[in-house]
């Protein structure tokens, strides 16, 4: 096997992550209605979805070390057909016991598909050249991503608009396209991504799953051992609450005040677009106020904020305040991810960083499923508004959270920038 250059690593892993991000992009505008279109209540969507959050959560380190023994290629190419198996599932999806078989089936693909292509870029650059700037590629891969993601949720405000086609609806149409690029995918990961020959057998997979036990008392090591850790860790829990108030509750909020879920769902594709744009935006600002007030005073004022936003999603009359709304509070969400992984970073170093890294990860799932459960009930109980305002009470709940960093000395200085990660 010919060993890739850097320049050709960074070009392959580019290619990848834009066929891997499209479809999620396709997808976003439309996963929250699609099912109400379908027959289900706000609640059992929910409760579904949350099982999503669950599965990763369980499987997410265990899945790391499948990787590590198996090799990144394999475990991706098992990731997309875990993928395509959920989104055939998701084209015929018609009761609550098919959707939370989709969601499952989502799960088990999250779990797989995190970090095996990024690792590989890294694996090849290093394997190429070992002072290569691998920094530079995954900073042009955040570029990628949010590119993809626009353009796919751009794409599926055009086939809403113009479907339905034939007997599939118009909601349903960007599922089957998400299908299709979804194959294209596995092709590409099939072709593109070369690898040594990775360690075999049964005896290096049980090695992997040994070692997550490990990696695990590690990172709860580090819980124990500083306040500072604590906080940020409940800053995420809080954040992953409070996220599915916009991520998941401003599609129906632009249906409620537009009285027509498919014009709300063509809207939110030029819409979702653009928060993007702005969460980028937020991330480029974000270094000019962190040095001003310090990172600790920033994620404070971020999060105060983006409750602010969320507030203003439930109160603010009109499509057009709800959108402005909602755009505010993506760029907010672009500002306090590199803010909050920062912060993290400076706290540990050596090997127990992964570890940390893996935690604040691993409980925004379980917190986001109780956000999906909690706030879904809520809407459905009560009113949506209510919804909304509980979301954005949690997301400022968690401001003071961040000023315990003030008074905590850091063990170490984050080397290069945070990586910043979108949401599905």
């Amino acid at each position: 096997m010919s060993v890739l250059t850097t320049v050709q690593a960074q070009r392959r892993f580019l290619l990848l992550c834009a066929l891997r991000w499209l479809p999620v992009g396709l997808m976003i505008p439309v996963i929250v209605l699609l099912p109400l279109e379908r027959g289900l209540t706000l609640a059992q969507y929910g409760s579904a979805a949350a099982l999503q959050g669950l599965t990763v959560l369980l499987l997410e380190l265990p899945t790391g070390g499948l990787s590590d023994a198996m090799g990144r290629r394999p475990v991706l190419l098992l990731a997309g057909a875990v993928d395509i198996a959920a989104l055939c599932v998701l084209t015929v999806a018609d009761s609550m016991l098919l959707f939370v078989v989709f969601y499952l089936l989502q799960g088990v693909y999250r779990a797989l598909d995190s970090g095996p292509l990024e690792s590989w870029y890294v694996d090849q650059s290093l394997a190429a050249d070992a002072q290569a700037d691998i920094e530079t590629g995954l900073s042009r891969s955040g570029v990628v991503v949010g590119v993809a993601i626009a353009g796919g949720a751009l794409l599926t405000g055009g086939l809403v608009a113009l479907g339905p086609f034939g007997s599939v609806t118009a909601l349903s149409a960007p599922v089957y396209v998400a299908l299709g690029l979804q194959i294209v995918s596995l092709a590409a990961v099939a072709t593109l991504m070369t690898e040594p020959r990775a360690r075999r057998g049964v005896g290096a997979l049980v090695a992997s799953v040994r070692g997550v036990p490990a990696a695990i008392g590690g990172a709860l090591g580090l819980l124990r051992r500083s306040r500072v850790i604590v906080a940020l860790i409940a800053v995420e829990i809080f954040w992953g609450f409070g996220m599915i108030s916009f991520e998941s509750l401003t599609s129906v909020r632009l249906a409620d005040v537009l009285g027509d879920p498919t014009q709300a769902s063509a809207l939110m594709g030029p819409v979702g677009s653009a928060a993007w744009l702005a969460s980028a935006g937020g991330a480029a600002l974000v270094p000019i106020l962190a040095r001003r007030i310090g990172a600790p005073w920033t994620g404070f004022a971020l999060r105060i904020v983006q409750g602010l936003t969320v507030a203003g999603m439930a109160l603010l009359a009109g499509p057009a305040g709800v959108i402005a709304a909602f755009l505010l509070c993506y760029a907010v969400h672009g500002a306090a991810n590199p803010v909050h992984s920062g912060l993290l970073h400076r706290q540990v170093d050596g090997p127990y960083r992964a570890s940390l890294l893996s935690l604040n990860s691993m409980v925004a799932q379980p917190a986001g499923a109780l956000g999906l459960v909690v706030l879904t009930a809520i809407a459905t109980q009560a009113s949506l508004v209510a919804a909304l305002l509980t979301g954005a009470v949690v997301l400022a709940a968690a401001a003071p959270l961040y000023l315990v960093a003030r008074r905590g000395a850091p063990e170490t200085v984050a080397a290069g920038a945070p990586e910043v990660v979108p949401a599905p």
